[in-house]
């Protein structure tokens, strides 16, 4: 059974690294999990997002490895259980993810396996269809946009609405969201405003946090969703 918590942001304005979440983490990693597996290959300095990341994971009592330190990755993986992927350059860290040939074996794993996956920003993008609805710049070239597809739709983490205020001239988020559906095998994209999150366990989906969530659909309105509303048919 696939069990997913994909968080748009790993810091909520005003607190600290995942404060706003620690509560649904605990919640989710209930059960025999002991140590997670931290990928922090959205980051240059690995050494400093692990230190970060393992602090955190140790005051919700759970220890911490991170994958960089490992010798081998893919076996890291294969013993891991359960996986978190941080935020950072969604480009980076997929060229990484498939540069230390991982993307198959983090696949197997969450969706053969059943090893929950936590994901946050670029950690959610990843595990998504595609990463073609980042926001992030590609300072880097993976060999395909093609993510983990622990999901079959897309994510956009982070999203926000447009200002009436602003006197910003270029594209917003939702128009850069329908250039994206204006080609036919564009799937869904489900908005995550900070402070979002959605838990997948095996063919249900239900969108949790405090903010409410926004979904695309090609030809279609978007449609706003609060927490607590059950988002299962995405995943048919």
């Amino acid at each position: 059974m696939r069990r997913l918590l994909l968080i748009s942001n790993s810091t909520l304005h005003g607190g600290v690294y995942l404060d706003h979440c620690k509560d649904q983490i605990k919640n989710f990693l209930t059960g025999k999990v002991k140590t997670v597996l931290f990928v922090p290959y959205a980051l240059q300095d690995r050494d400093g997002y692990a230190d970060m990341a393992k602090k955190a994971f140790n005051e919700m009592g759970y220890e911490l490895e991170s994958i960089h330190k490992q010798e081998s990755p893919p076996e890291a993986v294969r013993n891991a259980e359960a996986i978190f992927v941080g935020g950072g350059n969604t480009f980076r860290l997929l060229k990484t993810l498939y540069d230390e040939k991982v993307v198959e074996e983090i696949r197997k794993r969450v969706l053969q396996d059943g090893v929950p996956y936590i994901g946050s920003s670029a950690g959610t993008n990843v595990a998504t269809a595609s990463i073609n609805t980042t926001n992030d710049m590609p300072i880097v070239n993976p060999p395909t946009f093609k993510a983990l597809g622990l999901v079959s739709f897309n994510i956009n983490p982070h999203y926000l609405d447009p200002d009436p205020n602003s006197k910003h001239m270029g594209e917003t988020r939702e128009a850069r969201i329908k250039q994206f559906h204006e080609y036919d095998d564009s799937p869904p994209v489900l908005g995550l405003r900070e402070g979002c999150m959605l838990l997948v366990e095996d063919n249900k989906a239900t969108l949790h946090g405090r903010t409410d969530a926004r979904l695309f659909e090609r030809n279609k309105e978007p449609k706003e969703f609060s927490p607590g509303a059950d988002l299962s048919f995405l995943l048919s």
